[in-house]
């Protein structure tokens, strides 16, 4: 038996990120078969939001207007510009209260990407915090946006890193464990 809607809708439920076929399959049962009117508010979240959310023009966060409501919010400190790798990341940090600067997304190291970079910094920025996943590569990275930014007086600083709250040493991968050896603090 052939239902191309049934398939096509699996298929699109599958290229979500960690859902595979099978979950895809139980998804697509489940709104079809027993809940029509969930799957309708669904489909119209999804078209919504498809049409209405953007990139923020300043920072690069999602935001449903040219500017973001953080860009605006004249109770953020401006002096402090914290650096993520994507949109997501901002949603992380606001979720939990954990930051009242402002952003910048650096989804690139093009050329325009680090002029946008520069204006943002020269409107007062002091201090600059790199929110990016510990690795090697990101390590790179933090030193070429701090060239590209050392026209400017700026203290740069990155989150700290090491072992997770509640994980065993032997679970935590070297580069961490060493990290975290390295920047111990005193007690």
């Amino acid at each position: 038996m052939k239902l191309e809607k049934f398939d096509n809708l699996v298929e699109a439920l599958s290229s979500l990120p960690s859902v595979g076929k099978k979950s895809a399959q139980r998804f697509a049962y489940h709104l079809i078969l027993n809940d029509t009117f969930n799957a309708m508010k669904i489909s119209n979240a999804i078209e919504s939001a498809v049409r209405s959310i953007r990139s923020c023009e300043r920072c690069g966060g999602l935001s449903e207007h040219e500017i973001c409501d953080i860009c605006l919010d004249e109770h953020r400190d401006s002096s402090k510009l914290c650096i993520t790798e994507s949109a997501k990341d901002i949603l992380v940090l606001e979720e939990n209260n954990l930051y009242d600067g402002v952003y910048f997304v650096l989804d690139s190291l093009e050329e325009e990407c680090v002029e946008k970079l520069k204006s943002v910094v020269s409107g007062g920025i002091e201090e600059v915090i790199f929110a990016l996943t510990p690795s090697l590569a990101n390590d790179a990275v933090i030193i070429f946006v701090e060239d590209k930014l050392k026209e400017f007086d700026l203290e740069f600083t990155k989150i700290a890193q090491g072992v997770p709250t509640g994980v065993h040493l032997e679970n935590v991968d070297m580069l961490s464990l060493s990290k975290a050896l390295s920047l111990r603090t005193k007690v």
